[in-house]
């Protein structure tokens, strides 16, 4: 999807305020419960429009980008990026990256995980979260370097599992210290005015 994009700084592939969050996303729900949905929901704690992933069953209910199972999104830039609310029940996600022996592998991360277990194609590693909205970065690039001695090429898919509020998921081409951020990446709204005029923020 980005492949032929050029790359640098921010590159947003979800913003829960934006006219059309799922534009590249496919959802998919547990039909068996009820309570299992993806849907827009107004947070309270930062008074906007959040994206909420809930269910009891959290292999069958997330979303995944690209939404075509063909297409992979071609993104070089190695920090993942996102802001996350913990709702103090269970939450997972996955990364998929092609390394420079053109082997696609898998990163797990898992509010239940305790310890990290690396397989060929696969790691699975614990993700803490603090009470309430968090900013969580993942260095691809260096994941990719620890746990297969390779070097990181490029992310094919990002597939985000229940339980979970979103705001925005971007990657970004280095770690940025919180006063270099833009103001509309800050996980805080900077001021009330800011919230009318966030759609005309995003691309």
């Amino acid at each position: 999807m980005f492949r032929n994009t050029f790359q640098s700084g921010f590159l947003s592939i979800l913003y829960s305020i934006g006219n059309k969050p799922f534009q590249i996303w496919h959802t998919e729900t547990d039909t068996k419960h009820e309570e299992s949905h993806v849907s827009r929901v107004m947070d309270e704690d930062i008074n906007s429009m959040v994206i909420e992933i809930t269910s009891p069953n959290i292999t069958d209910t997330y979303i995944t980008c690209p939404a075509q199972l063909n297409r992979t999104l071609g993104i070089k830039l190695p920090i993942l990026v996102l802001i996350v609310k913990n709702l103090k029940k269970l939450f997972t996600l996955e990364v998929q990256i092609m390394d420079d022996k053109n082997i696609i592998r898998r990163f797990r991360a898992s509010n239940f995980q305790f310890v990290t277990r690396v397989k060929p194609y696969i790691c699975t590693m614990p993700m803490r979260l603090d009470e309430g909205w968090n900013q969580i970065q993942f260095n691809l690039a260096d994941f990719t370097r620890r746990a297969y001695s390779t070097n990181y090429v490029e992310t094919l898919r990002v597939q985000i599992h229940a339980n979970c509020r979103l705001r925005r998921i971007y990657f970004a081409d280095r770690v940025y210290a919180e006063e270099e951020l833009p103001p509309e990446i800050k996980l805080w709204v900077p001021n009330n005015n800011n919230s009318n005029n966030e759609d005309k923020q995003e691309n």
